[in-house]
């Protein structure tokens, strides 16, 4: 099986501003066919985004066109921050999105939805459930706890057997938060593309 550590991004993955743009359109249509198979959309106000060393790739790549970011020691900054959300095998990692795009949808949502972090549950088929544990580092700076973030950084825990669990039939993702309940199977295109974060 693959190291985990051969998962991470190092310098040498990143191309420098001037090569990536030349690549860009190319990697830019890869990356959003990628991102189709594993968005998932829970009504109209949260949005799932499963990650993967090319969405993070992608990430710090267009990081860096944005911001200018030429130097090593800039690039390695960002490095640390998005390696975060690499999945090893046996981990799912996942951008929680709350989709709220005018000042009134944030003034009701974001205290309706403090804890919705860990609310979200990877339920396969042999009945377990294994609940979102929100990153480390996005957890130490989230210091509000009346109102909850707009982005959240989440991954899951799976041993072995629910690995084979997962790949043996319909597999769905909770929601049990008490002010936003939803559930949604996967597709089997997002189940086979998470599969691969999960094995290799």
């Amino acid at each position: 099986m693959e190291s985990f550590m051969s998962r991470k991004l190092t310098l040498d993955d990143i191309a420098d501003v001037r090569a990536y743009e030349r690549q860009r359109d190319a990697v830019r249509a890869e990356v959003i066919e990628t991102k189709r198979r594993r968005r998932l959309s829970f009504g109209t106000v949260l949005t799932l985004m499963f990650e993967s060393r090319l969405t993070m790739r992608y990430q710090i790549q267009e990081m860096a066109r944005v911001e200018k970011l030429v130097t090593d020691e800039d690039i390695q900054v960002e490095l640390d921050i998005y390696n975060a959300m690499i999945p090893e095998p046996g981990q799912l990692c996942a951008t929680l999105f709350l989709e709220l795009t005018s000042d009134d949808q944030m003034h009701v949502w974001l205290p309706k939805l403090v804890g919705i972090e860990t609310s979200v549950l990877i339920v396969l088929p042999n009945g377990d459930k294994v609940r979102s544990i929100v990153d480390e580092q996005h957890a130490a700076g989230l210091t509000r706890t009346e109102v909850t973030a707009a982005v959240h950084y989440l991954r899951w825990e799976l041993t072995p057997e629910q690995v084979e669990s997962f790949a043996s039939g319909s597999v769905q993702v909770e929601i049990d938060h008490p002010e936003y309940l939803e559930v949604v199977e996967l597709l089997d295109s997002t189940r086979d593309e998470l599969l691969g974060d999960l094995r290799n």
